[in-house]
């Protein structure tokens, strides 16, 4: 589906809850998380960030909405969080053709620009700033559901790498600081109703999994030495809770395998169809399954 916004519609979008500074790139939306900017950092608002495929020096943290095909809207959103270390974000392959395959089916796709802990000069805290985007960017998406299709049962979190250990910190709450609440939108419900996790990180993994975590799908390779534990560490919390989740270790593949568009193995091409075939099993694509 493609948006292409005139002035308007920019006046209708305002009254259904955009902000004015939405603006479309081809078939998405971009929405800062926050009108004035982020709290109390509302001066930084304005500085430009850096890169294409590979985004840093983010200071006005957006979401960029990508709806799906209308003949193919399943009423679930998915918002995924890219890695890159904290140091910058892989906006390419784990945002955009991870938006592009949840599009394809039918699942409305939202990439969170989060604020970086370790970028040059930060002032960010990582276990702070970055789950406070997060966590607004699915109140965002829950204050939107009705124009965006959404059923607000079915928000999902996707996380690759650095972005796992965000989806951690909101899903199981691990986070430091939570935000006061600046407007109505902070009042709503942050937390996902299923999480999936590709090579996290270990940061935000919890001591134990309680008995009302989301779902879980947990993805990497064995060979990676930073972000297999994560995945093992996470089953066997997830089965000791008695929690769905379920979890594909890769003999090879090392780290940052994305969407395994790239991959040298037919195991990681592949990936991807396992993840279609858990939303398939556990009726994510089901319009009434939220209900």
């Amino acid at each position: 589906m493609k948006i292409q916004l005139f002035k308007p519609l920019l006046a209708l979008m305002a009254m259904l809850g955009f902000y004015a500074d939405a603006f479309a790139q081809a078939d998405s939306t971009v929405i800062h998380l926050w009108k004035n900017g982020a709290p109390g950092f509302e001066s930084r608002r304005t500085e430009p960030e850096k890169g294409d495929k590979y985004i840093s020096n983010i200071h006005n943290p957006s979401i960029t909405v990508y709806l799906p095909p209308k003949d193919k809207a399943n009423g679930a959103a998915v918002l995924v969080c890219p890695g890159g270390g904290h140091r910058m974000l892989v906006i390419n392959s784990e945002g955009r053709e991870a938006a592009q395959f949840l599009n394809s089916l039918g699942f409305v796709a939202v990439v969170l620009k989060y604020r970086l802990a370790r970028d040059t000069n930060s002032v960010y805290k990582l276990d702070v700033h970055a789950p406070q985007d997060a966590m607004r960017a699915m109140r965002l998406i829950r204050n939107n559901a009705k124009q965006w299709g959404v059923d607000t049962a079915r928000i999902g979190m996707m996380g690759f790498s650095a972005g796992g250990e965000v989806v951690d910190m909101v899903a199981f709450n691990t986070y430091k600081q939570p935000l006061k609440p600046t407007d109505a939108v902070d009042k709503l419900n942050y937390k996902p109703n299923f999480v999936i996790l590709v090579y996290p990180g270990p940061l935000g993994v919890p001591q134990k999994v309680e008995r009302d975590a989301p779902p879980a799908f947990l993805i990497a390779a064995n060979d990676d030495v930073c972000c297999s534990p994560p995945i093992v560490t996470l089953l066997q919390k997830y089965r000791e809770a008695g929690v769905p989740v379920e979890a594909h270790i890769f003999s090879k593949g090392d780290h940052a395998f994305n969407m395994g568009k790239r991959a040298k193995l037919q195991s990681l091409k592949a990936w991807s169809q396992r993840l279609a075939d858990w939303f398939a099993d556990n009726d994510y694509f089901n319009k009434q399954a939220g209900k």
